[in-house]
């Protein structure tokens, strides 16, 4: 007699399908859920991964230490200028130089400068002491006032030239090339012409008063060639169009008004290369100059 078949043994073996017969399905087993991922950049070591440190310190913090050393060492650094250049008596004025003089004395200058002696080289006001040296010294055009460090103060003066002598008395007020009277001395200075101011009763003097005169016979003066004008002994001023000059050797140029001034001149000196025997000039119009008295 045959065994027992594999069902009667208890045994259950696949399912089969067959025609005509329903399939049976065995029901699927639930998957295990999956393990989250670490986050990226994290990991154990050795793997290429570091696992968070913890919170981490702003940047200025942790430069905190290095950023206090360099603020303490530039305060170190300037206190230490500001003795060196305030405190200490390595940089102090212990000379005081003038040049560029020519009438004035040293002794005038520097006294009228009054430069501290002794005080911090820096502390020294150089503008003040030029704007007190051209108060005090009206003959002082300009003045630079500079540092020798690291003990000096020099003193580059500039002098008023005059180039019009006004008569005053015994004496003669000194005129530069802007017109102002700067210095009244005792002697003419050679070279220097003298003002005469004459104005008439004419259409012109009664428009022009003599302080308006006198700027155009300072204008003529001044801008008189160098030759010419150390000849020049005496501006006559009769009025605005009326002006003569008297040369040395009694000779006289008729010169007109104060316009035209540099054609007047090179007129002026080829005259007086061309006819050196002539006492009498005429260069109003310069472009027509005359000669007589040859």
């Amino acid at each position: 007699m045959a065994g027992a078949s594999t069902a009667q043994r208890g045994n259950p073996g696949p399912a089969r399908e067959g025609k005509g017969s329903g399939s049976l399905k065995r029901p699927k087993a639930p998957r295990a859920p999956k393990s989250p991922k670490p986050p990226r950049g994290s990991g154990p070591e050795g793997s290429g991964r570091s696992w968070p440190r913890g919170p981490l310190l702003p940047r200025g913090l942790r430069r905190g230490p290095a950023l206090v050393a360099g603020l303490v060492l530039a305060m170190l650094l300037a206190a230490g200028c500001t003795w060196v250049l305030y405190g200490s008596s390595w940089l102090r004025v212990e000379k005081v130089t003038a040049g560029g003089i020519e009438v004035l004395t040293p002794d005038q200058v520097l006294a009228a400068a009054a430069v501290p002696v002794g005080a911090p080289m820096v502390s020294v006001d150089t503008d003040e002491i030029a704007a007190r040296l051209r108060g005090k010294l009206p003959r002082i055009d300009s003045v630079e006032v500079v540092r020798a460090w690291p003990h000096g103060i020099g003193l580059k003066v500039t002098e008023r030239k005059p180039v019009l002598l006004i008569k005053k008395g015994n004496e003669f007020v000194e005129v530069d090339v802007s017109g102002v009277r700067f210095d009244t001395v005792a002697k003419a200075p050679g070279g220097v012409p003298v003002l005469e101011l004459a104005a008439d009763r004419s259409a012109s003097g009664r428009r022009f008063d003599e302080e308006r005169l006198l700027h155009e016979a300072v204008g003529i003066a001044g801008g008189l060639p160098e030759a010419i004008r150390k000849e020049t002994a005496q501006v006559k001023v009769g009025s605005y169009d009326s002006v003569v000059l008297e040369l040395t050797r009694g000779r006289t140029v008729i010169w007109g008004s104060g316009e035209q001034g540099d054609a007047k001149g090179r007129a002026l000196s080829a005259l007086l290369k061309a006819s050196p025997k002539a006492d009498r000039f005429d260069v109003s119009v310069p472009t027509a100059p005359a000669v007589s008295g040859s």
